[in-house]
């Protein structure tokens, strides 16, 4: 039920952000409400609208690819969103008669945590899909503070980015960083509906961020894509980076990231982050 809710909620998102105009739709005289009425979203897809309000009331009912394909068109889903509609669908078909667990935690062998380290001075940790931070090196630790000296439940990126006060001066540009790692985070944790790891997070965060609060009421989603992001650090000054992700192949689950240097000043300043 918890999947097939995401997948409701994340339909309802979509189809009210639409307007009329942006499918082709003259709007009429007596629309008092935002966005797309269900029977039209049903009409442009080509199914019922009994079938349609049924899928956005999270029932119990099969969706093909065929109709998942006409409902992204519809609903002018970029790539981003389209696949994880397709991928909510189809975890709803897979474990519709599955119980709901948490997730294992995943496990990284000493030769990752030597990968890590190997890449100093280039910053780089390892994250789970909840976005514990599993390892890091020291650049990582010189450049947003040492994790190991955080408590344990605390050594999370989303933690750490909006209920961190020093996070908002470190990131250049606070907001739209946030927001890009609140909408990566989105998409995993839908797909994880009923992970109580998941679960405890998000409410924290909701819970203790308006920031949190407001964007995930959006229901965006992001893949990862490279990325530059800016520093100010409080003894490097600004710092640039191109951001690398890679999935570990020995650990399911497990991401490596790496920053690189997105111009030579801050490569010349890269010695200088070990603590």
């Amino acid at each position: 039920m918890d999947r097939r809710r995401a997948l409701a909620d994340f339909l309802r998102s979509r189809r009210e952000r639409l307007t009329p105009h942006d499918v082709g739709i003259l709007p009429g005289p007596r629309r008092r409400t935002p966005g797309l009425r269900r029977e039209e979203v049903a009409q442009l897809s080509g199914v019922s609208v009994t079938w349609y309000t049924w899928l956005e009331q999270a029932r119990d009912i099969t969706v093909s690819r065929q109709v998942l394909h006409s409902l992204a068109r519809v609903l002018l889903l970029s790539p981003a969103e389209a696949r994880h509609l397709f991928a909510l669908a189809e975890e709803t078909k897979e474990t519709a008669s599955t119980p709901s667990a948490s997730t294992p935690a995943p496990t990284h062998n000493p030769a990752l945590q030597r990968l890590v380290d190997a890449l100093d001075p280039h910053p780089a940790y390892l994250i789970a899909p909840n976005w514990d931070l599993v390892a890091w090196n020291r650049a990582e630790a010189g450049l947003i503070g040492d994790p190991a000296r955080w408590e344990p439940a605390d050594r999370n990126l989303l933690r750490f980015v909006f209920l961190e006060p020093r996070a908002r001066d470190l990131l250049a540009d606070w907001p739209g960083q946030a927001r890009a790692l609140l909408e990566q985070y989105r998409a995993g944790a839908d797909r994880h509906t009923g992970d109580p790891e998941f679960a405890g997070l998000t409410r924290e965060l909701a819970g203790r961020s308006e920031e949190f609060r407001t964007w995930w009421d959006t229901h965006d989603v992001a893949d990862f894509r490279p990325a530059r992001r800016a520093f100010d650090h409080p003894r490097l000054g600004r710092l640039s980076f191109d951001y690398v992700k890679l999935n570990a192949a020995d650990a399911p689950g497990l991401s490596l990231v790496a920053c690189l240097p997105a111009d030579d000043e801050t490569a010349g300043k890269l010695p200088g982050l070990a603590p």
